[in-house]
């Protein structure tokens, strides 16, 4: 069997320093000296017979070699960390820690509800919640440094596997008194043409999924892009325009600001939300597990809403 010079420990630092592209912030990231750091990685690009990086005092540069050799070392730190959840699911899957992302138009409205019910489910099981873009959720699933994503289906999800926790329509908001805040039909493409609407700022896939709509239907952006749902409505009720909003933000927004909804006409544009994580990873079995608890969840409380609607409509009707 082949005996290697070089220990997983040293990749870390050497992936560290490609990363931060300096041997002090390497250091702090890793929690070790920098002279330490220094003598590992050094020690590594001697075992290995290739420099990884050049040193000089304007920063550090990664050599052609170390940038295919890290990436490399980046893949093994992945697979040793599967290695690693591995032996943990064999225990018990669900009473270790996950590393969960979370884009931010869906986590403040699905989380307060799917929190509580997940932590009943599974009472030692502890979910360490990330929020950041899509972007950025997926490529720290593939490195390893997340678990698992809540995604939308429609973004680019690059290699991830996954399972749908929820189809999502959007609906139209408008500012209180707006002329397509009146009326009970769906608003058709024809109605909506001219408009002028607000949408998130770049980066957001749920703005890439409402400017296909936009333009399918011949509807006009704005200037201003908001960096947030709750500022996107905020503006809308403001009378600055009208925007589209997913189902699962609705009761949330319309709380904060004098909004009116309306659906729209079919075909109603949606969003897949999915839970996804690498193909490979040994926490596979133990993510469905948690999806199929987090669609529950959502089809629960899903009902629960139809039942005071309907309660509502007949105390009205009597």
């Amino acid at each position: 069997m082949r005996t290697y010079d070089f220990t997983l420990r040293q990749l870390q630092y050497a992936v560290a320093v490609a990363e931060t592209r300096s041997f002090r912030r390497a250091a702090s990231l890793c929690n070790v000296s920098q002279p330490s750091l220094s003598a590992q990685v050094a020690k590594m690009e001697a075992a290995l017979g290739a420099p990884l990086f050049e040193r000089d005092r304007r920063g550090v540069l990664v050599t052609p070699a170390g940038q295919e050799l890290t990436a490399r070392a980046r893949r093994v730190l992945v697979e040793a960390t599967d290695l690693a959840d591995a032996a943990n699911r064999f225990v018990d899957p669900l009473t270790h820690k996950l590393r969960i992302g979370v884009i931010p138009t869906v986590g403040p409205y699905l989380l307060p509800r799917v929190v509580p019910a997940l932590r009943a489910a599974y009472p030692r099981l502890t979910v360490i919640w990330i929020e950041d873009k899509t972007d950025t959720l997926v490529r720290a699933v593939n490195h390893g440094d997340l678990d698992a994503a809540l995604l939308a289906m429609e973004a680019d999800l690059d290699d991830l596997d996954h399972r749908t926790i929820a189809i999502d329509p959007f609906v139209l908001a408008v500012p209180a008194g707006h002329a397509l805040g009146r009326g009970a039909r769906p608003v058709t493409r024809k109605t909506l043409r001219g408009q002028r609407v607000l949408l998130l700022d770049d980066g957001h896939c749920f703005r890439d999924q409402v400017l296909d709509f936009c333009s399918n239907h011949r509807l006009e952006e704005l200037g201003f892009r908001a960096t947030s749902l709750p500022t996107l409505t905020q503006m809308v009720a403001s009378g600055a325009g009208v925007t589209l909003l997913p189902t699962i933000a609705v009761e949330t927004e319309t709380q904060r600001s004098q909004l009116s909804i309306r659906t729209l006409a079919r075909p109603v544009p949606f969003r897949t939300l999915v839970l996804g994580w690498r193909r490979r990873s040994p926490l596979a079995g133990t993510l469905r597990t948690m999806a199929d608890s987090l669609r529950g969840t959502v089809e629960g409380n899903r009902e629960v809403r139809r039942g005071r609607a309907t309660s509502k409509s007949s105390g009205r009707r009597r």
